[in-house]
């Protein structure tokens, strides 16, 4: 018997194998959590950035991973200098979240010129042109939180900017959550009436996490939502693991630590024994497990 019919079908588990193997390298999987911290992250130019404008990509857009299957358009640090200004956007399926986290400036709202202070947030519905000035001493530093609404009934547009501050919004406890853990409930999806702001749309809510010293928000999971943590002040662990068996990891977090989470994911803080940690927290639908995706 020729031994040639057996090495042609070596050859074709050879060509198979690796033809497997290519497949599975350009194989890409939504991770579970995402960690980033601002001060490793490089600047990147966008449509906004400028000389004076600079962008740095925690998630989303520009960042190494993208987030295609997420309903995070952009998630980032925008850091204007002193006397410095930022291109005017208007994104027509983006909703955008600004939450000023150092310095002062302005923010142009179509044609409303809006102040801007240390923790003031805003809600920029898609279609609203905007842009971003600093005329103070110091940088201006805002958090930029972006959102996909293709698929999603448009934002009713207000009348005036909906700007507040993080102060004015009262400390509460919430659910079943820990009393060592205090909410200020800053923007509400359009349904609910218990935020300082509710005209959310992709967004469900936009909230400020004041954890006691040693205390926890305890790690949970959100089914249908994504989330992601912003470390402020203080520092502890940040929990991130599978929603499928309840893993939670622990990692040392501390300002400008940011976790993203995709939908059941396991997510939490410890707040360290000895010192209060601040948390700007945001949760969205994921993409088809939104309430509406059944209808499409």
């Amino acid at each position: 018997m020729t031994p040639f019919p057996l090495r042609a079908a070596a050859c074709g588990l050879l060509v198979t194998a690796t033809a497997s193997h290519a497949q599975e390298a350009a194989r890409k999987i939504d991770p579970t959590f995402l960690h980033r911290s601002v001060g490793a992250v490089h600047d990147v130019a966008t449509d906004v950035t400028t000389a004076s404008c600079h962008y740095k990509p925690l998630f989303g857009a520009g960042d190494a991973d993208d987030l295609p299957s997420s309903g995070v358009a952009q998630y980032g640090e925008l850091v204007i200098d002193p006397k410095g200004s930022c291109k005017s956007a208007n994104y027509t399926d983006q909703d955008q979240i600004l939450v000023v986290l150092q310095g002062s400036g302005k923010l142009d709202y179509g044609a409303e010129q809006v102040g801007l202070a240390k923790e003031d947030f805003l809600y920029v519905p898609a279609t609203v042109a905007h842009d971003l000035r600093n005329d103070g001493a110091a940088p201006l530093t805002v958090a930029v939180m972006g959102y996909r609404t293709k698929g999603f009934a448009p934002t009713p547009l207000p009348a005036h900017a909906r700007k507040d501050n993080i102060a004015n919004v009262p400390l509460e406890l919430v659910g079943s959550h820990p009393t060592s853990t205090h909410y200020r409930l800053l923007i509400g999806d359009s349904s609910q009436t218990r935020d300082r702001i509710d005209m959310g749309n992709v967004v469900t809510s936009l909230f400020l996490m004041e954890i006691d010293p040693g205390g926890t928000n305890f790690p949970h999971h959100h089914p249908r939502e994504e989330e992601i943590y912003l470390v402020l002040d203080g520092h502890g662990e940040q929990v991130a693991g599978s929603g499928a068996d309840g893993v939670a990891g622990r990692f040392p977090a501390g300002p400008g630590d940011a976790y993203y989470y995709r939908a059941n994911a396991t997510v939490g803080y410890y707040s360290a024994a000895n010192v209060k940690s601040r948390i700007l927290c945001i949760r969205s639908w994921q993409p088809g497990l939104e309430p509406h995706a059944a209808q499409k």
